[in-house]
Parts: C-alpha cells; structure tokens; sequence
C-alpha cells in the first residue's frame, strides 16, 4: 500500500470540475484509491462522494492507494492533487 499527505491549496477545495477529472483519473488504474479527512473517507472514483467529504482549503487529506499498479497510480494521482488541487 502507498500513501501520502496533502494540504488542499485550491480557494474553493474540491468542487465539481476537479472531482470530476479526479475521479476519471483514478478510474485509468485498477488499484484502490482513497481520501481520507479526519473519519470521512470516500473512493477517488467517486466524484459525488469526494464533493460529499467538505474538503476545502487547509484541509489536510490523506490518500491511500492499494492494488496491483499502486505504484503508477500513487504516483500518477500525487500528481494531479499538487497540479489541481
């Protein structure tokens, strides 16, 4: 399993768009990707479930990423949060 830390830095945390293109990111890999804020948790691929979680900026957020490719996919959606979120 991988995992890393993030601080939400987007004015308005996240919102449709960025959920939207987050979760069609994490559907490219068949490992798990989660978010994790506080006892809120909600996986990548759901774009209503993340907009569900009140993430906004300053938040700290915890994503977990497990299965066969979870190196690529750790790597990949690390990626996309610095970039977009």
């Amino acid at each position: 399993m991988k995992e890393f830390t993030y601080v939400i830095t987007d004015e308005v945390g996240i919102h449709a768009r960025p959920a939207g293109l987050l979760a069609q990111e994490a559907k490219k890999f068949t490992s798990t990707v989660m978010f994790v804020k506080g006892e809120k948790s909600a996986k990548a691929t759901s774009m209503m479930k993340l907009m569900g979680m009140g993430i906004v900026k300053g938040d700290a957020i915890t994503v977990t990423v497990e299965g066969d490719d979870e190196d690529a996919a750790a790597a990949a959606i690390e990626a996309f949060v610095k970039a977009n979120l």
